[in-house]
């Protein structure tokens, strides 16, 4: 199960019944020394007095903190069941929700051995990075925290190109979370030393896989949108470090676990002559709906013969 991280939560909201029940508590100890002969006990039996206070102001804290704010109240069983309204537009708050895989999921992600672009080509021929990573936004109000990817068109002619994953990974959030995100997919992904990233694809036209679903680096996954004609037609593209799954807003002034997709994509970019697309994007395509050679032509594309050879010979 995914689990919310509320203690923080928890803490602040009992904090903010102690604050409203001390007041009270004082102004009753006020009232009691003005008229009660108890107050002029000696210190033994005032201490005492105190520390049973003390117990009855924690045990009401906690009681009426336990009634309005119960763990099984944000427990998740799936980042999907974040899909709320989230913060983008003006006015809006972020509202960021925290989730942890269970070992047997963690487990269950694929190794992704390579990054990609996730629009034109494997190296990112015929797109264009028209908003990149912490690029200041005055008139959003804040350093934009993904790269805005555009074909070369410009405008809407990219509007129902293919987006691709950009690594081997597992589906764990579809859906458009506010009018400003527009369709939303997030892929979690586990390198080769274990640590986990996300891959956001934001105001999507068409979502093309399922939460839960295993999709490989180069599988097309839905296309490129405008969220219902809010902005010129992009993908807006983000990488977040970790394996928690939550939405919060396209601009800011920290970049939390956000990092520069471009940057993060060096280190694993494949050469020109490495394979296309993955195995696993291959054995994932619904081969009833592809004729057997165009798969035995995807197979024994060049680049792929001869570094499977390469990998062949090492062994």
């Amino acid at each position: 199960m995914f689990e919310v991280k509320c203690s923080v939560a928890r803490g602040l909201h009992s904090t903010r019944t102690l604050f409203f029940v001390v007041p009270h508590l004082l102004l009753l100890y006020v009232a009691a020394r003005l008229v009660s002969p108890l107050f002029r006990m000696k210190r033994p039996a005032l201490f005492l007095f105190i520390l049973i206070v003390a117990g009855m102001v924690v045990g009401l804290t906690l009681h009426l903190s336990h009634r309005t704010l119960d763990l099984t109240d944000f427990q998740l069983h799936s980042p999907q069941g974040a899909n709320r309204p989230l913060a983008l537009l003006p006015g809006q708050e972020p509202d960021f929700r925290f989730h942890q895989f269970s070992p047997w999921q963690s487990l269950s992600h694929p190794i992704a051995k390579r990054i990609d672009e996730p629009m034109g080509s494997e190296n990112g021929a015929l797109v264009y990075n028209a908003q990149p990573f912490w690029e200041m936004n005055n008139t959003r109000g804040g350093r934009h925290l993904g790269d805005d990817l555009n074909g070369i068109g410009g405008m809407d002619t990219d509007l129902g190109d293919p987006v691709f994953a950009a690594a081997d990974g597992l589906v764990v959030y579809s859906g458009s979370p506010s009018e400003g995100w527009g369709p939303v997919l997030i892929l979690s992904h586990r390198l080769a030393d274990g640590r986990f990233f996300q891959s956001m694809y934001a105001h999507l036209h068409r979502i093309d896989v399922a939460v839960g679903s295993l999709v490989g680096r180069g599988q097309q996954i839905g296309t490129v949108g405008s969220a219902a004609g809010l902005y010129p037609a992009h993908l807006h593209y983000e990488i977040r470090l970790g394996h928690g799954a939550e939405i919060g807003a396209g601009y800011g002034d920290h970049a939390l676990d956000r990092v520069d997709p471009s940057a993060f994509r060096q280190p694993l970019a494949g050469a020109p002559n490495d394979l296309r697309s993955s195995a696993l994007s291959i054995a994932l395509t619904d081969l009833s709906q592809r004729p057997s050679e165009e798969l035995f032509n995807q197979l024994n594309q060049q680049g792929n013969r001869e570094a499977l050879l390469d990998l062949l010979e090492k062994k």
